[in-house]
Protein backbone atom coordinates (compact mmCIF):
# COMPACT_ATOMS: atom_id res chain seq x y z
CA UNK A 1 0.00 0.00 0.00
CA UNK A 2 1.50 3.42 -0.83
CA UNK A 3 0.19 4.70 2.65
CA UNK A 4 2.17 2.35 4.37
CA UNK A 5 5.19 3.01 6.00
CA UNK A 6 8.64 1.32 6.54
CA UNK A 7 9.83 0.63 10.59
CA UNK A 8 12.76 -2.23 11.35
CA UNK A 9 12.76 -3.02 7.66
CA UNK A 10 9.31 -4.15 7.04
CA UNK A 11 6.10 -2.66 5.58
CA UNK A 12 3.48 -1.49 7.90
CA UNK A 13 0.09 0.14 8.06
CA UNK A 14 -2.10 1.74 10.81
CA UNK A 15 -5.64 1.05 11.10
CA UNK A 16 -7.79 3.48 8.92
CA UNK A 17 -5.26 1.68 6.07
CA UNK A 18 -6.40 -1.70 7.12
CA UNK A 19 -9.89 -0.77 7.87
CA UNK A 20 -10.60 0.92 4.44
CA UNK A 21 -9.13 -2.38 2.57
CA UNK A 22 -11.89 -4.23 4.32
CA UNK A 23 -14.18 -1.20 3.39
CA UNK A 24 -15.18 -0.90 6.64
CA UNK A 25 -15.52 2.30 8.88
CA UNK A 26 -12.23 2.83 10.94
CA UNK A 27 -12.38 3.15 15.03
CA UNK A 28 -12.64 6.90 15.41
CA UNK A 29 -11.26 6.48 19.33
CA UNK A 30 -8.03 4.77 18.36
CA UNK A 31 -5.28 6.69 17.60
CA UNK A 32 -4.26 5.16 14.20
CA UNK A 33 -0.48 6.01 14.14
CA UNK A 34 -0.18 3.96 17.90
CA UNK A 35 -1.68 0.77 16.20
CA UNK A 36 0.51 -0.72 13.27
CA UNK A 37 -0.07 -3.94 11.54
CA UNK A 38 2.80 -5.99 10.02
CA UNK A 39 2.98 -6.81 6.02
CA UNK A 40 4.47 -10.28 4.62
CA UNK A 41 4.87 -11.58 1.29
CA UNK A 42 4.44 -15.08 -0.13
CA UNK A 43 5.25 -16.44 -3.41
CA UNK A 44 3.51 -18.14 -5.75
CA UNK A 45 2.69 -21.73 -4.18
CA UNK A 46 4.06 -20.82 -0.74
CA UNK A 47 1.69 -21.80 2.17
CA UNK A 48 0.43 -19.05 4.13
CA UNK A 49 -1.15 -21.55 7.17
CA UNK A 50 -1.98 -25.45 6.74
CA UNK A 51 -4.81 -27.41 8.06
CA UNK A 52 -4.42 -28.34 11.76
CA UNK A 53 -1.80 -25.47 12.74
CA UNK A 54 -2.15 -23.84 15.57
CA UNK A 55 -4.23 -20.58 15.48
CA UNK A 56 -2.65 -17.09 16.31
CA UNK A 57 -3.49 -14.63 13.25
CA UNK A 58 -5.98 -13.26 11.02
CA UNK A 59 -4.86 -12.30 7.76
CA UNK A 60 -6.16 -9.67 5.12
CA UNK A 61 -5.01 -9.69 1.08
CA UNK A 62 -3.41 -6.39 0.40
CA UNK A 63 -2.21 -7.94 -3.47
CA UNK A 64 -2.81 -10.82 -4.83
CA UNK A 65 -4.72 -14.22 -4.85
CA UNK A 66 -5.06 -17.16 -3.40
CA UNK A 67 -7.38 -20.52 -2.27
CA UNK A 68 -8.04 -22.06 0.64
CA UNK A 69 -8.70 -25.51 0.65
CA UNK A 70 -9.55 -29.22 2.27
CA UNK A 71 -7.46 -32.02 2.00
CA UNK A 72 -8.87 -35.63 2.55
CA UNK A 73 -6.98 -38.48 3.89
CA UNK A 74 -5.90 -39.03 0.64
CA UNK A 75 -4.71 -36.20 -0.37
CA UNK A 76 -7.94 -35.22 -2.51
CA UNK A 77 -8.13 -30.71 -2.83
CA UNK A 78 -11.81 -28.77 -2.11
CA UNK A 79 -11.69 -25.59 -3.21
CA UNK A 80 -12.91 -23.50 -1.05
CA UNK A 81 -13.07 -20.14 -1.63
CA UNK A 82 -10.59 -17.88 -3.89
CA UNK A 83 -9.54 -14.46 -1.83
CA UNK A 84 -7.97 -11.48 -3.16
CA UNK A 85 -7.91 -7.77 -1.98
CA UNK A 86 -9.70 -6.79 0.79
CA UNK A 87 -10.28 -10.34 2.21
CA UNK A 88 -9.96 -11.97 5.80
CA UNK A 89 -8.13 -15.53 6.01
CA UNK A 90 -8.40 -17.72 8.41
CA UNK A 91 -11.06 -17.46 10.28
CA UNK A 92 -12.15 -21.10 10.34
CA UNK A 93 -9.32 -21.70 12.88
CA UNK A 94 -11.21 -19.29 15.89
CA UNK A 95 -13.34 -21.87 17.34
CA UNK A 96 -11.02 -24.86 17.80
CA UNK A 97 -7.48 -22.42 17.82
CA UNK A 98 -6.38 -24.61 15.13
CA UNK A 99 -6.72 -23.49 11.12
CA UNK A 100 -9.57 -25.85 9.89
CA UNK A 101 -8.59 -25.41 6.34
CA UNK A 102 -5.05 -24.71 3.86
CA UNK A 103 -4.36 -21.03 2.09
CA UNK A 104 -1.58 -20.76 -0.34
CA UNK A 105 -0.57 -18.21 -2.79
CA UNK A 106 -1.61 -18.19 -6.63
CA UNK A 107 0.81 -15.86 -7.25
CA UNK A 108 2.69 -13.40 -5.35
CA UNK A 109 1.01 -12.20 -2.65
CA UNK A 110 1.46 -9.10 0.40
CA UNK A 111 -0.58 -10.19 3.44
CA UNK A 112 -1.72 -8.00 6.52
CA UNK A 113 -1.01 -9.45 9.84
CA UNK A 114 -3.84 -9.38 12.68
CA UNK A 115 -2.25 -10.74 15.72
CA UNK A 116 -5.57 -12.45 17.35
CA UNK A 117 -4.70 -11.99 20.84
CA UNK A 118 -3.99 -7.73 19.94
CA UNK A 119 -7.50 -7.40 18.29
CA UNK A 120 -9.37 -9.08 21.23
CA UNK A 121 -7.30 -7.11 23.83
CA UNK A 122 -7.61 -4.18 21.69
CA UNK A 123 -11.91 -5.01 21.12
CA UNK A 124 -12.50 -5.10 24.87
CA UNK A 125 -11.27 -1.69 25.11
CA UNK A 126 -12.92 -0.62 21.70
CA UNK A 127 -15.92 -2.15 21.44
CA UNK A 128 -16.85 -0.30 17.67
CA UNK A 129 -13.37 -2.39 17.00
CA UNK A 130 -14.69 -5.73 17.84
CA UNK A 131 -17.56 -4.79 16.14
CA UNK A 132 -16.15 -4.20 12.57
CA UNK A 133 -14.26 -7.13 12.94
CA UNK A 134 -17.32 -9.26 13.68
CA UNK A 135 -19.01 -7.26 10.54
CA UNK A 136 -16.23 -9.06 8.32
CA UNK A 137 -15.99 -12.24 9.46
CA UNK A 138 -20.16 -12.13 9.00
CA UNK A 139 -19.62 -10.85 5.43
CA UNK A 140 -16.98 -13.90 5.01
CA UNK A 141 -19.33 -16.43 6.32
CA UNK A 142 -22.91 -14.87 3.79
CA UNK A 143 -20.56 -14.93 0.67
CA UNK A 144 -19.77 -18.87 1.53
CA UNK A 145 -23.49 -19.28 2.25
CA UNK A 146 -24.57 -17.89 -1.12
CA UNK A 147 -21.96 -20.24 -3.19
CA UNK A 148 -23.81 -22.93 -1.13
CA UNK A 149 -26.96 -22.30 -2.46
CA UNK A 150 -25.55 -21.50 -6.00
CA UNK A 151 -24.15 -25.22 -6.13
CA UNK A 152 -27.59 -26.76 -5.08
CA UNK A 153 -29.48 -24.46 -7.31
CA UNK A 154 -27.95 -23.92 -10.54
CA UNK A 155 -26.83 -25.92 -13.93
CA UNK A 156 -23.57 -26.46 -14.48
CA UNK A 157 -23.42 -23.52 -17.28
CA UNK A 158 -24.89 -21.73 -14.53
CA UNK A 159 -22.53 -21.95 -12.09
CA UNK A 160 -19.50 -21.22 -14.22
CA UNK A 161 -21.50 -18.42 -15.58
CA UNK A 162 -21.78 -16.70 -12.14
CA UNK A 163 -18.62 -17.20 -10.87
CA UNK A 164 -17.08 -15.44 -14.21
CA UNK A 165 -19.94 -12.62 -13.11
CA UNK A 166 -18.45 -12.95 -9.83
CA UNK A 167 -14.48 -12.30 -10.84
CA UNK A 168 -15.42 -9.63 -13.09
CA UNK A 169 -17.25 -7.50 -10.30
CA UNK A 170 -14.43 -8.11 -8.12
CA UNK A 171 -12.15 -6.99 -10.20
CA UNK A 172 -13.55 -3.85 -10.91
CA UNK A 173 -13.84 -3.35 -7.24
CA UNK A 174 -10.26 -3.59 -7.03
CA UNK A 175 -9.58 -0.73 -9.82
CA UNK A 176 -8.73 -3.74 -12.72
CA UNK A 177 -10.97 -4.46 -15.87
CA UNK A 178 -14.20 -6.08 -15.50
CA UNK A 179 -13.91 -6.99 -19.51
CA UNK A 180 -10.65 -8.87 -19.47
CA UNK A 181 -8.67 -10.40 -16.99
CA UNK A 182 -6.69 -13.50 -16.41
CA UNK A 183 -7.65 -16.29 -14.54
CA UNK A 184 -5.08 -17.00 -11.40
CA UNK A 185 -6.68 -20.89 -10.91
CA UNK A 186 -6.36 -23.20 -12.97
CA UNK A 187 -9.94 -25.02 -14.78
CA UNK A 188 -9.40 -27.79 -12.08
CA UNK A 189 -9.62 -25.59 -9.25
CA UNK A 190 -12.74 -23.81 -10.52
CA UNK A 191 -14.26 -27.42 -11.21
CA UNK A 192 -13.54 -28.19 -7.62
CA UNK A 193 -14.40 -25.10 -5.94
CA UNK A 194 -18.09 -24.94 -8.29
CA UNK A 195 -18.58 -29.07 -7.63
CA UNK A 196 -18.03 -29.56 -11.81
CA UNK A 197 -14.97 -31.61 -13.11
CA UNK A 198 -12.49 -30.16 -14.99
CA UNK A 199 -14.04 -31.38 -18.46
CA UNK A 200 -16.98 -29.94 -17.29
CA UNK A 201 -15.41 -26.21 -16.18
CA UNK A 202 -13.38 -26.32 -19.82
CA UNK A 203 -16.55 -27.68 -22.17
CA UNK A 204 -18.28 -25.01 -20.93
CA UNK A 205 -15.96 -21.79 -20.93
CA UNK A 206 -15.85 -23.46 -24.82
CA UNK A 207 -19.61 -23.14 -25.13
CA UNK A 208 -19.34 -19.52 -23.80
CA UNK A 209 -16.93 -18.63 -26.02
CA UNK A 210 -18.72 -20.15 -29.28
CA UNK A 211 -21.77 -18.59 -28.74
CA UNK A 212 -20.35 -14.98 -28.04
CA UNK A 213 -20.39 -14.82 -24.32
CA UNK A 214 -16.98 -14.48 -23.58
CA UNK A 215 -13.67 -14.94 -25.40
CA UNK A 216 -11.17 -17.40 -24.02
CA UNK A 217 -7.40 -17.28 -24.94
CA UNK A 218 -5.54 -20.16 -21.92
CA UNK A 219 -6.17 -18.17 -18.94
CA UNK A 220 -7.12 -14.56 -20.39
CA UNK A 221 -11.24 -14.18 -20.30
CA UNK A 222 -13.30 -11.12 -22.01
CA UNK A 223 -16.22 -10.75 -21.30
CA UNK A 224 -18.62 -9.74 -24.18
CA UNK A 225 -22.10 -10.05 -22.71
CA UNK A 226 -22.34 -9.98 -18.97
CA UNK A 227 -26.05 -9.89 -18.77
CA UNK A 228 -26.43 -12.83 -20.36
CA UNK A 229 -24.21 -14.74 -18.44
CA UNK A 230 -25.87 -13.44 -15.20
CA UNK A 231 -29.55 -14.86 -16.14
CA UNK A 232 -27.66 -17.98 -17.49
CA UNK A 233 -30.09 -21.20 -16.61
CA UNK A 234 -28.89 -23.26 -19.32
CA UNK A 235 -26.68 -23.52 -22.65
CA UNK A 236 -28.86 -24.15 -26.17
CA UNK A 237 -28.55 -27.82 -27.52
CA UNK A 238 -25.23 -27.68 -29.61
CA UNK A 239 -27.25 -27.54 -32.93
CA UNK A 240 -28.80 -24.91 -31.92
CA UNK A 241 -25.34 -23.42 -31.00
CA UNK A 242 -23.96 -23.89 -33.95
CA UNK A 243 -26.73 -22.22 -35.85
CA UNK A 244 -26.26 -18.89 -33.69
CA UNK A 245 -22.73 -19.41 -34.23
CA UNK A 246 -22.93 -19.11 -37.69
CA UNK A 247 -25.65 -16.37 -38.18
CA UNK A 248 -23.47 -14.29 -35.60
CA UNK A 249 -20.66 -15.02 -38.42
CA UNK A 250 -22.81 -14.02 -41.46
CA UNK A 251 -23.64 -11.01 -39.65
CA UNK A 252 -19.97 -9.70 -38.46
CA UNK A 253 -18.94 -10.58 -42.72
CA UNK A 254 -21.93 -8.83 -43.93
CA UNK A 255 -20.92 -5.71 -41.52
CA UNK A 256 -17.58 -6.40 -42.81
CA UNK A 257 -18.28 -6.02 -46.36
CA UNK A 258 -20.88 -2.99 -46.15
CA UNK A 259 -17.51 -1.19 -44.21
CA UNK A 260 -15.17 -2.20 -47.13
CA UNK A 261 -17.97 -0.90 -49.58
CA UNK A 262 -18.40 2.77 -47.41
CA UNK A 263 -14.53 2.98 -47.97
CA UNK A 264 -14.46 2.14 -51.51
CA UNK A 265 -16.91 4.62 -52.43
CA UNK A 266 -15.35 7.32 -50.15
CA UNK A 267 -12.04 6.67 -51.88
CA UNK A 268 -13.53 6.35 -55.28
CA UNK A 269 -15.04 9.81 -54.81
Amino acid sequence: MEAGRQRQGRLWSNLKEVCDLLHISAAVSINSEELLFQHVQFKTGQRVHTIGQAFDTLYIVNSGFLKTVLIDEFGNEQVLSFPMKGDMLGVDGIHTRHYASEAVALSDCDLILLPFKKLTALGRVHLELENVMYGVMSRELVREQAMIGMLGALSAEARVARFLVSLADRFAAMGYSSKLFNLRMTRHEIGSYLGLTLETVSRTLSAFNEIGLITVDQRTIGIKDADALKTLRRLPPSRSRAKQNSAAKAKAEAEQQAGDAKVLATTTV
